[in-house]
């Protein structure tokens, strides 16, 4: 081994040097959070690559005791391995023997249990949005930052092989200068309202658990089946459907967090339905160089869209099958020629896929945390100027988000 090689080997952790030197040995994962997003897209996400990657799920963890045992029975199903089910995340935390986690926890406990997850040495694929708060944001971006963990955000539309084509595409100038991006984002119903329709006995769950950091209360059934729609633990669309939207346009774009933003909404369809989140809202945020408008009106499925204009066309990226975004000419200052307005066609890995893979590169993950510090940055700001009734503005160099 030469000098360079000997001191790259060293600046590895045991653990990290252990997966680069065992590319056959077994990567140990835990789940946090067995609600529909941690079964259906984390745990089964991760199970179809299981033997190509060569992991296994030795315990999932959730204080909701129907869904931890729905999360273990789709192991014993699809793995033929029995999961140890834990009520605590601390105590699955504190287990030697699992090397990475999964969080897909309420929105208020995001940010504390990737904290205390790379804290405990622990690789994560992390839900979104990473943070509510921008204290707990910063504590925990800067904690992954100090470590060698592999955090990936749970932001998987910007892994999609039509997200990664668009990158290409919009940086290499295809749509001339991008000077505004735009998504409707509307439902008959707000989401929140189906999971809240969910029984659930208080003896079931731990209440103070499930409470995490937020002011005790007495137990409220849909609260905690509910909680998309209590702005406690979760701020509402601009915060929980808006951060796809802005994550993809941080990625195709390459910007980070904006500049600026201004928010109106309010409830005028779900009047006294037992929630807290807004049924409508509208926020326009400012980069450097082009605005950002997001919308969600619930009451309508009708009115969705997304695209990027540009000097020299638009881009559809309203459907996210995989296939590559439209473009449209027609209308642009300087139109692209025929024969140029469309985007190859590119291969990319599936979200999931690219963690996995990356837990034994060690390289960066599709969506690392800096991913989850501009989203985090943009939905805070976008939730601070509703509530404040003032346009936002975020210093970046002091990483503070006040009004101005």
């Amino acid at each position: 081994m030469n000098r360079r090689n000997l001191f790259s080997a060293a600046a590895l952790s045991a653990a990290s040097y252990r997966r680069v030197l065992g590319a056959n040995d077994r990567v140990q994962i835990g789940l946090i959070g067995c609600g529909h997003r941690g079964i259906q897209a984390l745990l089964k996400g991760a199970l179809e690559f299981r033997e190509q990657e060569n992991v296994a799920f030795p315990a999932v963890c959730d204080i909701w005791r129907q869904h931890a045992e729905e999360a273990a029975q789709v192991i014993r199903q699809q793995a033929g391995t029995e999961a140890r089910q834990v009520k605590a995340y601390r105590e699955l935390l504190a287990d030697k023997a699992i090397d990475a986690v999964m969080i897909a926890t309420p929105d208020h406990q995001h940010a504390i249990m990737l904290t205390d997850a790379v804290r405990a040495g622990k690789d994560a694929y992390c839900e979104k949005p990473l943070g509510m708060e921008m204290k707990e944001l910063l504590t925990c971006v800067d904690t992954v930052k100090r470590s060698d963990r592999i955090v990936q955000m749970g932001t998987q539309i910007r892994s999609i092989p039509s997200s990664m084509a668009a990158k290409t595409f919009i940086r290499g100038g295809g749509l001339g200068t991008v000077f505004k991006i735009e998504q409707e984002r509307n439902g008959v119903k707000p989401y929140w309202h189906g999971y809240g329709d969910r029984p659930l006995v208080e003896g079931d769950t731990d209440w103070r658990a499930f409470l995490f950091q937020r002011k005790h209360r007495a137990w409220e059934e849909k609260q905690h089946t509910g909680w998309f729609g209590h702005r406690d633990f979760s701020r509402g669309a601009h915060s929980n459907l808006m951060v796809h939207f802005i994550d993809l346009v941080h990625h195709i774009t390459g910007a980070a967090a904006p500049k600026r933003c201004v928010t109106l909404g309010g409830t005028f369809v779900y009047r006294n339905d037992g929630y807290s989140a807004p049924d409508s809202v509208e926020t326009i945020l400012e980069y450097d160089n082009f605005l950002v408008r997001y919308s969600t009106a619930f009451g309508t499925g009708n009115g969705n869209y997304l695209k990027f204009f540009g000097t020299r066309g638009t881009m559809d990226a309203s459907n996210w099958s995989g296939k590559p975004f439209a473009i449209e000419t027609k209308g642009a200052k300087n139109p692209l020629p025929a024969e140029a307005a469309s985007i190859p066609e590119v291969q990319s890995d599936p979200h999931m896929l690219n963690w996995l893979k990356c837990l034994r590169s060690r390289q960066q993950p599709n969506a690392p945390i800096d991913a989850g510090l501009s989203h985090s940055v943009a939905v805070i700001m976008s939730d601070e100027a509703l509530v404040r009734g003032r346009r936002m503005v975020y210093d970046a160099a002091r990483r503070v988000v006040r009004e101005g």
